[in-house]
């Protein structure tokens, strides 16, 4: 009797793949087991067993497999069960979640390039001969790929001899190149040991004589201290000499250097030290949330800005390990993990675990396993998106942190998942408790607390009764017709940045653009240079003088003349973060200002060195764009201001005033989180705009009821389901044609509920035209049927030859 099992690939391919095995095979293998097998003429791919079984194949024969790759497997039944859940929803293929959950150094192919890790030593006795036939050829070549290696080995099954190199750390698979993190270290000098006694001491004093500044030095580091170690920094600057001078006496053997390795969070660690006490508020929240675990498996904490809401989950996640389980920290973004690790690791050590995209494969890969071993040290994970997918076995508890956030949404590619409510359903798969967190919670999550689908707990105090900052409106059109704007800044924010400034306390400064300007216009003819790809106009970088389209990365050297009519007239309209921190310079040359943005964060440790320069008060404004609106704690900010409210209102979104509101509370809950009240400042051209006055009275709940009522008059979520079909192709005609036919098709069915064909605000992306139609599902339509009847109406326009070079994109709550 033959055997089979079910393969899944990592190819967007509606079914599993099924292949023969031998018998023995049969009885060893395991769903989550991986597997090399071949798929199309050459190509050999990884694939996890999804069934073993002994039904052949009705449409074709099935191939043997390649070989085995794992003892046990490597992806658990709850994952290959949530898989499943996510390739339905939204409606993916189950090998584009393979391609998502696990780390690429799993899914070797044929085209995987393999490299030798930098400074790996290795004894000669400690690999087998095809191991190091392997290492000396990758001594000769930087790379090799895997069809190379098949060669140079003459055999077909190499992907255990790499498995077995990456698992000795002799090579890395796929490795991606990050700036190297440079420990913080501190130099420090002590006297030398051969003058502690008082009398050598009394004739190195005598030697020095001629050298009045050594000398000086000398009784600099006797009045910091006489037997132990002072930094050379503060030496320097206590004794008046310099860095020569100090060296000097080094190389004499006089003073003897040290270097210290020094943690960039020390200043943390010292401040969270020992269990912060809850408050009453905190305690009444904490005991509400263990009620409502009793009936409801859902939670959401509604905890206004600094209220403690970290306090809390510290407290949740500590019962949680203590009965074993296992607990996941979602934050929506990785500038956040940099200042939660140190607390959490302080409190729990080396229970924790990060996993997000700045590390490296081989990174990802040691905490994958580590979870799979359900190891000690994988009591807690805290990461973002992706690490909804990890192999948990037992868990208790899931914290999704600034639940609102945009960046919880997966776009591109596929699966366009959302892992707030991928973590919901997790957390039902896995009987573990969710919670959801946020200071202005999303409609959707607030309106299911409304109405008991989850259960709600309030935080309205803030931590240590910090009051509210204060939000004052500046009207910036009044402020140009008056002539009292200095660039961007009106008089009334650049005088509470002296003010803050002179107070050594700090600013943050909003503006939701990057680049320096987003327009280069002509002021003869009005010609403003385009990308030659996309449908938008380049952007102005001044830090590389250059022109740059953020959709594809095509950019250009910096124009002098109008490229349509020759003038040298160009200006810029707009502005972004670099424009403001030009702007800044030039204002207050004798402060250090610092840029968050996608520009300046591209390093592994980038967020951190930013971070870590603000707090420690090296930086005394920062600028940026929403990267700074996340939950971040700064002790010093007593300033915060929105440079420009209305590029965030005016955007073509039905989700656009929710989270211009969002946005803007959230940046505002960065002032003043200490005893002295924080101040925020928006400037407006629109200050009568209802979003702008709640957000300056904190009326989060008049914004819901607002919101709530134009969502259900315009058929909108939470009443209405979305599913949005996006086509693109090179070809314009077509496009539109066949975005015309897929309209038509489903407007027979779903009639008024089917919006479109439409261009989006940018029809044009990397040379392929866009069109979009979107489906609206009310709430006693069937979601799966819906489903189901869009799939068949998509096969057909699929085996339409006309339309073969038309791409459609699925997206299933696409906002």
């Amino acid at each position: 009797m033959p055997f089979f099992i079910n393969v899944i690939l990592p190819l967007p391919l509606e079914k599993h793949f099924t292949y023969s095995v031998s018998r023995d095979e049969a009885q060893f293998l395991r769903p989550g087991m991986r597997v090399a097998v071949p798929f199309g003429k050459s190509k050999i791919y990884t694939g996890i067993v999804a069934e073993v079984h002994q039904e052949d194949p009705v449409i074709y024969e099935a191939k043997p497999i390649e070989q085995i790759l794992d003892k046990n497997p490597v992806v658990t039944e709850g994952q290959l069960k949530l898989w499943r859940w996510i390739a339905s929803y939204y409606m993916c293929t189950e090998g584009e979640v393979l391609r998502a959950a696990i780390p690429s150094a799993f899914l070797l192919e044929s085209e995987t390039i393999v490299q030798l890790l930098k400074g790996a030593e290795v004894r000669d006795e400690d690999l087998t001969d095809d191991e190091f036939l392997l290492f000396e050829a990758l001594q000769r070549q930087s790379s090799m790929k895997i069809n190379e290696i098949v060669q140079l080995l003459d055999k077909k099954t190499v992907l255990p001899v790499i498995n077995s190199l990456v698992e000795k750390k002799v090579v890395v698979v796929n490795q991606e190149i990050y700036e190297q993190y440079k420990p913080k270290v501190e130099r420090y000098v002590k006297l030398h040991e051969r003058f502690s006694e008082e009398t050598a001491m009394h004739e190195l004093l005598d030697e020095l004589g001629r050298a009045p500044k050594q000398r000086e030095v000398i009784f600099t580091l006797f009045g910091m201290s006489a037997k132990g170690k002072v930094k050379i920094s503060e030496l320097a600057k206590k004794s008046g000499a310099s860095a020569a001078v100090i060296k000097a006496l080094i190389e004499k053997g006089i003073l003897t250097e040290l270097k210290v390795e020094t943690s960039r969070f020390n200043r943390d660690l010292e401040e969270v030290t020992g269990r912060v006490e809850l408050n009453e508020h905190q305690r009444t929240a904490l005991q509400e949330i263990h009620n409502a675990f009793k009936t409801q498996d859902v939670c959401l904490l509604h905890g206004i800005t600094s209220s403690g809401k970290t306090e809390i989950y510290v407290e949740l996640i500590e019962e949680a390990i203590s009965k074993g389980k296992q607990v996941l920290y979602l934050l929506p973004e990785i500038a956040l993990t940099a200042q939660l690790i140190a607390r959490l690791q302080n409190y729990f050590g080396q229970k924790v675990l990060i996993y997000h995209s700045k590390y490296s494969v081989n990174e990802r890969v040691e905490v994958y396993q580590n979870v799979l071993r359900n190891s000690e040290n994988a009591r807690i994970v805290i990461g973002v998106r992706s690490s909804i997918f990890l192999p948990f076995h037992d868990l208790g508890l899931i914290i999704v942190d600034e639940e609102h956030e945009s960046t919880f949404k997966q776009y591109d590619p596929a699966p366009r998942y959302h892992a707030r409510d991928v973590a919901v359903v997790l957390g039902k798969m896995q009987k573990a408790k969710v919670l959801l967190g946020s200071a202005t919670p999303s409609l959707e999550s607030y309106f299911n607390a409304d109405h008991s689908k989850y259960t709600l707990v309030n935080l309205d105090r803030r931590f240590g009764n910090v009051l509210l900052p204060e939000i004052q409106i500046v009207d910036i059109k009044e402020k140009h017709r008056k002539k009292r704007m200095t660039g961007h800044f009106s008089d009334r924010l650049l005088e509470e940045i002296r003010e803050t400034l002179d107070n050594n306390e700090q600013v943050i400064l909003f503006q939701n653009r990057r680049g320096f300007s987003p327009i280069l216009e002509c002021n003869t003819c009005g010609h403003s240079p385009q990308c030659p790809n996309c449908d938008v106009s380049l952007t102005y970088h001044s830090h590389n003088n250059q022109l740059r389209c953020h959709y594809c990365g095509y950019h250009m050297a910096m124009q002098q003349k109008c490229m349509a009519c020759g003038s040298d007239e160009l200006s810029t309209k707009g502005f972004g973060t670099e424009q403001v921190e030009t702007e800044l310079k030039a204002l207050f040359p004798n402060h250090k200002i610092g840029r968050m943005d996608q520009d300046t964060t591209r390093g592994k440790y980038g967020y951190e060195k930013i971070i870590e320069a603000f707090e420690s008060g090296e930086v005394h404004i920062l600028v940026g764009t929403q990267m700074v609106t996340k939950g971040l704690d700064f002790r010093n900010v007593r300033l915060v201001g929105i440079m420009n409210a209305d590029t965030l209102l005016n955007f073509p979104d039905f989700r656009a005033h929710e989270r211009s509101f969002q946005l803007m509370l959230q940046v505002a809950g960065r002032a003043g989180r200490t005893q002295k009240r924080g101040l925020v400042l928006i400037q407006t051209y629109n200050p009568h705009h209802q979003i702008v006055q709640q957000v300056s009275t904190n009326s989060y709940l008049e914004m819901y009821k607002e919101q709530l009522e134009d969502r259900r008059n315009y058929k909108y979520p939470p009443f209405y389901r979305l599913i949005r079909i996006s086509l693109k192709g090179r070809d314009y005609s077509r496009v539109n044609e066949g975005a015309d036919w897929l309209a038509t098709s489903l407007k027979n069915t779903f009639r008024e509920n089917v919006l479109g064909p439409e261009f989006p605000p940018v029809a044009r992306i990397r040379n392929e035209y866009y069109k979009n139609i979107l489906i609206k599902i009310p709430q006693r339509q069937s979601l799966s049927k819906t489903k189901d009847l869009l799939g068949r109406v998509l096969q057909s326009f699929k085996a339409i030859g006309a339309y073969r070079g038309v791409k459609t994109v699925i997206n299933v709550d696409p906002y």
